[in-house]
């Protein structure tokens, strides 16, 4: 599981209640307009991680990238609302009440069922490897690209345009996504969708890959959305990846399951000491004063 939505939380309590500061001598290292994120600050937010987690966030500096981003649109957004006094509301103090017992007891409570940093083992990550080897097998993978041509009027009339272009000219199949495919992202990339394994891709696209050579064009695939003329680029067949390469993968798996372990633990302990009662009677009252929902309007 992605660590940025609790890194998220962390960051928004710290910048709000002014914890973070930012030194002259501390490195901007991200500015939206006139605000800007400090090193110090990005490193609050990062300090919430176990060394397992760093790990995983040092292989892909990405998820890095993304944080400092959300963080600076996250500081555009609080800098109008305060400039509005919309903390001031006593809708926003109720809710910031809520955001902040919440924060701390979530907070606390991941504290004391985070694993020790030891965990897990060398042997026990070994161990783990041994025994899951089969659900780490990646299955076989396509590197696909891709003229996608959305279903709607005037359709057919552009998709038999395509395909009497690709018949004319087949090694113009990357012009044509980048000028005529409807799939924007894919399009930047000369149509290249990336690696996909079997698992990933819809059923009536991959009964079409086996027939399918290298660099060859297929014809249009009809979709809910639309047509998808793909082209194989290159295919992988299943493997299963060495220890080295998933060590950081199983020691989130094994540390993630501990702490949910020990969440459990934790809480079965607390109410044990600390015993739920509901008033019934009270509760009944309660839902009395819930306004009923509007009747649907007869058509």
């Amino acid at each position: 599981m992605s660590p940025l939505p609790c890194l998220l939380l962390s960051s928004a309590l710290l910048l709000c209640s002014g914890m973070v500061r930012a030194a002259e001598s501390d490195p901007t290292v991200g500015s939206i307009g006139d605000i800007e994120l400090h090193q110090s600050e990005v490193l609050a937010s990062l300090g919430t991680l176990g060394s397992v987690e760093k790990a995983a966030l040092a292989r892909d500096p990405a998820q890095l990238q993304q944080l400092v981003r959300s963080l600076l649109v996250q500081r555009v957004v609080l800098q109008e609302a305060l400039a509005k006094k919309w903390d001031e509301e006593p809708s926003i103090q109720t809710l910031l009440k809520s955001a902040r017992e919440a924060a701390i007891s979530d907070s606390y409570l991941k504290a004391v069922s985070r694993p020790p940093e030891s965990y897990p083992s060398e042997g026990e990550l070994k161990l783990a490897y041994e025994t899951q080897r089969a659900a780490l097998t990646v299955p076989r993978s396509f590197r696909l690209a891709q003229i996608f041509v959305a279903d709607e009027n005037g359709a057919e009339k552009k998709l038999k345009a395509v395909q009497q272009r690709l018949k004319e000219n087949p090694e113009s199949f990357e012009k044509l996504a980048r000028e005529l495919s409807e799939e924007k992202e894919s399009a930047s990339r000369d149509g290249e969708i990336g690696w996909l394994n079997e698992r990933q891709i819809q059923p009536e696209i991959l009964a079409q890959l086996p027939k399918l050579r290298l660099k060859v064009v297929s014809a249009p695939i009809k979709l809910k959305d639309g047509w998808h003329i793909l082209k194989v680029m290159d295919v992988r067949e299943p493997f299963t990846p060495v220890f080295d390469q998933v060590r950081v993968q199983l020691a989130q798996r094994l540390r993630a399951e501990k702490a949910r372990a020990n969440m459990q633990a934790y809480m079965t302990e607390l109410l044990h000491d600390h015993p739920v009662a509901v008033n019934e009677v009270a509760l009944s009252k309660l839902l009395q004063e819930v306004p009923s929902p509007a009747a649907p309007a007869n058509p």
